[in-house]
């Protein structure tokens, strides 16, 4: 049996090729747009979030016209009104750009960023709002990772999306995920991206190493039955989501240099949100990466000086350098993940009472399987946050750990394609399931 490389130089290649001047071209272009409130300018060439996501979807075609019409890009909008930050009818509006993949085109992977800016009042859409981090930042990085990706061909479905209307009640990120369901996406990941480009914290740290990724433990759309069985199988800190997260964290680790993740077990920060939120509420596994020192005079501020103290979120606090490592780590992690096979369905356990433990799950069919080269089983002792031992065991669909008793560990699943690149792990059950392979 030969066991698929696990060191894949193309994920160098890519991780090298983002750019901070770009990057900081791209930021400095979305600040200049003055402010890019959701309920702002639309007609301006100039001036608000109209002319902001024209500008966001001129630079993805030009992208897609440098791949031969690679991506298909398009908006998505809905008019929401009587809302307590969209009062008067708003039309929001999402930059998409797709990317379909080769042999599995119905499998998405998406990277999310949020277009629009805020000052101090939600409601204010008049003021200089220039959101250089939050999330000129985040979007920019989208941009680039589509710049770079755009040069590959993916197995699976690669999605850039620019989100509208996330500081007024994440409605972007709810048209999108409504979409996706209506459409019958397979999501197997949304890596939403807000703030990435900070580095120093309210807190006195000043670290350009670590990045955060916050994910749900319990999945939002659990049952009842599927919760009475989680008791006593496990599964709290194993959702798609939280393997997602430990995808990303093991991506870091071996293809960023010089950056650490650090897996926070919590949806978002403590009383926030984010536009991963409305995917996790439909049941699509989703996470957020950003930086780990926030500063807090610098979110969603009027601009001014109080006492010599700086108030406002200007290009002055991003990092580009930094900037840049996690929007690599994003390209990082979606071209490994869209490389590989999607990740097994219908994994289950069992060993009860036995000396060894059996795992079982079912294997695609037809052209999503073209590029399978088999399985590797995972386990790691309950207390362990990342999965330490895994065996990779073939092109079966079922196989027994002989003297690994089923009590003492949690298991999981993962697929390998013929030239390595490995799906997120697939923890058994409900709890854990990434969904089927529905055409």
């Amino acid at each position: 049996m030969v066991v698929p490389p696990n060191e894949q130089l193309v994920l160098r290649e890519i991780q090298q090729q983002v750019s901070a001047d770009r990057l900081r071209k791209d930021v400095t272009t979305l600040v200049g747009f003055g402010t890019r409130h959701t309920l702002s300018e639309t007609k301006s060439e100039t001036q608000g979030i109209g002319a902001a996501r024209r500008w966001i979807k001129a630079e993805f075609e030009k992208i897609s016209a440098q791949c031969g019409g690679c991506l298909e890009v398009i908006y998505q909008k809905e008019i929401f009104s009587g809302e307590k930050r969209i009062p008067q009818p708003t039309e929001v509006v999402n930059v998409i750009a797709i990317q379909r993949g080769q042999l599995d085109p119905n499998r998405y992977i998406i990277m999310s960023g949020d277009i629009d800016s805020r000052v101090s009042d939600p409601l204010d859409y008049t003021s200089a709002s220039p959101g250089a981090n939050d999330n000129a930042s985040g979007v920019a990085g989208v941009i680039e990772t589509a710049r770079v990706l755009s040069q590959h061909k993916f197995a699976g479905t690669v999605v850039y999306a620019a989100l509208s209307g996330e500081e007024q009640g994440l409605f972007g990120g709810k048209i999108m995920a409504g979409i996706a369901k209506q459409e019958g996406w397979r999501v197997e990941a949304v890596i939403n991206n807000d703030m990435i480009g900070n580095i120093s914290g309210i807190n006195g740290v000043i670290n350009n190493t670590t990045a955060r990724v916050f994910s749900e433990g319990i999945r939002f759309v659990e049952t009842p039955e599927e919760a009475r069985k989680r008791r006593f199988t496990g599964g709290e800190v194993d959702s798609p989501s939280r393997n997602i997260a430990r995808y990303i964290d093991k991506t870091a680790d071996q293809y960023i240099p010089n950056l650490d993740v650090m897996m926070v077990y919590r949806l978002d920060r403590f009383g926030r949100g984010g536009h991963h939120r409305p995917f996790n509420a439909v049941g699509y596994p989703a996470v957020r990466i950003m930086e780990t020192n926030e500063h807090y005079d610098r979110q969603h501020q009027d601009l001014r000086t109080e006492n010599g103290r700086a108030f406002g979120d200007v290009l002055s606090g991003v990092d580009f350098d930094f900037n840049a490592k996690l929007t690599s780590l994003n390209a990082v992690t979606m071209a490994a993940m869209a490389w590989a096979p999607p990740p097994p369905a219908n994994t289950e356990i069992s060993g009860a009472v036995k000396a060894s433990t059996t795992l079982t799950w079912q294997r695609p069919k037809g052209k999503m399987a073209e590029n399978l080269a088999g399985y590797r089983v995972h386990w790691r002792l309950t207390t362990e946050p990342t999965w330490t031992h895994s065996q990779y065991v073939g092109d079966v669909s079922e196989f027994e750990l002989k003297n690994i008793v089923i009590d003492n560990y949690f298991f999981g699943v993962s697929s390998v394609a013929k030239d390595g690149f490995e799906s997120p792990v697939v923890f058994p059950g409900p709890a854990g399931s990434f969904g089927g392979y529905s055409h």
